[in-house]
């Protein structure tokens, strides 16, 4: 969005949201006298004032500073076109307010007034909401949920994991992956070691070659495991609890399961139908869930980001310098969207399986001592910028054409190359 004059706007607001009320106060152009007003968190209290601020200043455009950038109220607000968003980070409201009141004293009517004089003053630092397309804001949405319900499932499997201990241990390391349909099938038929036994030999296989188990020694290794194990306890104190426990987990591990499955596939429809999804599906490793996320990452604004290192800075990934006098530091970044940062760690991570170089560039960054999330977050950096220029111009990835530019740079990581190859 182009950068409007002050003059432009017909008024300056500042709103203070919450989950039952809103608290706004708002300054005319060309008068100091601001007024407040609070209504509460209803959709028709929302539109009747904003109907009066179109009725007021004849439907002229008006900056609104809010701490969010998206939300409902967000959502509800950009549905009218002469409304211009500037959302603010909290910390910022914050730190403005106690530089102005030692006391800390917080109200929220005069935070709604620092953000006017937010708009009045350091408008030109602050940047206009200007939202994805639906598309992408729904794919945005669907892999931070399905991020989520990756947690949930942690948690489900860690929890069903230390009951099985106590129950039933001997289904253990036949599963050595616990979130899958297939053991909340067995543990659903035969929850205990002394149920397993009594089922048919064929029953079992059958049970097994439902959910797509076709090698014969995998099966038969199972079945000759449950057939002859022995009971570490037959206490009915210990069993009974656990078996229950077993069970009311297994319920929400079923429904998280398809809940993925699910999202995979909503993930899948809207990421192949964007014009985009060719240059990140073609990066080493993404595989079916990081390609969406990675595109989503980077979006499809590309007036957003002048430079591969505007881009590193707001993933959180570039280190943040202080100085003082003669003294310098170097220390992490924190103020960052942190799902972002996740998503390029995450993935560079997986990147040394697939990439010759990043596999030696992440050794190099070992052999220097870093640690390994250090050496991830360093390769992740410098991935940053291969990614930046790929999508800025369109093309996929070329690890071919990534060596060739190493090489004109003469990099100091051609060596490690060649030492790797």
């Amino acid at each position: 969005m182009a950068q409007l004059a002050q003059e432009a706007f017909a008024a300056f607001v500042g709103f203070d949201g919450a989950d039952a009320k809103h608290d706004v106060c708002f300054q005319a152009t060309g008068t100091a006298r601001r007024a407040f007003l609070r209504f509460a968190h209803r959709p028709e209290a929302i539109d009747a004032w904003v109907q009066t601020l179109r009725t007021r200043f004849n439907g002229h455009p008006i900056a609104v500073c809010l701490e969010l950038n998206k939300g409902p109220i967000v959502s509800a607000l950009r549905t009218y076109d002469f409304l211009v968003l500037f959302p603010v980070n909290p910390l910022t409201v914050a730190k403005y307010r106690e530089a102005f009141t030692p006391s800390r004293a917080k109200d929220d009517p005069t935070d709604a007034e620092l953000q006017v004089e937010l708009l009045l003053k350091h408008r030109d630092k602050l940047t206009p909401l200007t939202p994805q397309s639906p598309a992408m804001r729904a794919l945005e949405q669907l892999v931070e949920h399905r991020r989520r319900l990756v947690g949930d499932k942690v948690r489900w499997t860690n929890r069903l994991t230390r009951a099985l201990k106590h129950s039933f241990p001997q289904v253990l390391p036949g599963f050595p992956e616990k979130d899958t349909a297939i053991l909340c099938d067995v543990l659903s038929r035969w929850p205990t070691l002394t149920a397993a036994p009594l089922a048919r030999h064929s029953t079992l296989e059958g049970c097994f070659r439902v959910h797509h188990v076709r090698a014969v020694d995998v099966i038969d290794t199972r079945l000759q495991a449950i057939k002859r194990a022995m009971a570490l306890t037959t206490d009915d104190g210990v069993i009974t609890p656990n078996v229950l426990l077993v069970q009311a987990l297994i319920a929400p591990l079923r429904v998280t399961l398809q809940a993925m499955a699910d999202f995979d596939n909503a993930m899948a429809q809207r990421a192949q139908a964007h014009p985009d999804f060719p240059v990140f599906d073609a990066l080493p490793g993404v595989g079916a869930v990081c390609a969406p996320r990675l595109l989503v990452a980077f979006g499809a604004q590309r007036e957003r980001f002048t430079s591969a290192d505007a881009r590193q800075k707001y993933a959180g990934l570039a280190p943040v310098t202080a100085r003082r006098g003669t003294k310098s530091w170097v220390y992490w970044r924190l103020q960052c969207p942190t799902f972002l940062r996740h998503t390029f760690v995450e993935w560079a991570a997986e990147s040394t399986r697939h990439a010759f170089w990043a596999q030696v560039y992440d050794q190099q960054q070992r052999d220097k001592g870093k640690a390994h999330q250090a050496a991830v977050r360093a390769l992740a950096f410098k991935w940053i910028r291969i990614l930046f220029r790929c999508w800025q111009d369109h093309t996929p990835y070329d690890e071919s054409v990534s060596l060739q530019a190493l090489k004109r740079r003469r990099a100091p990581l051609l060596h490690h190359l060649a030492k790797g190859a």
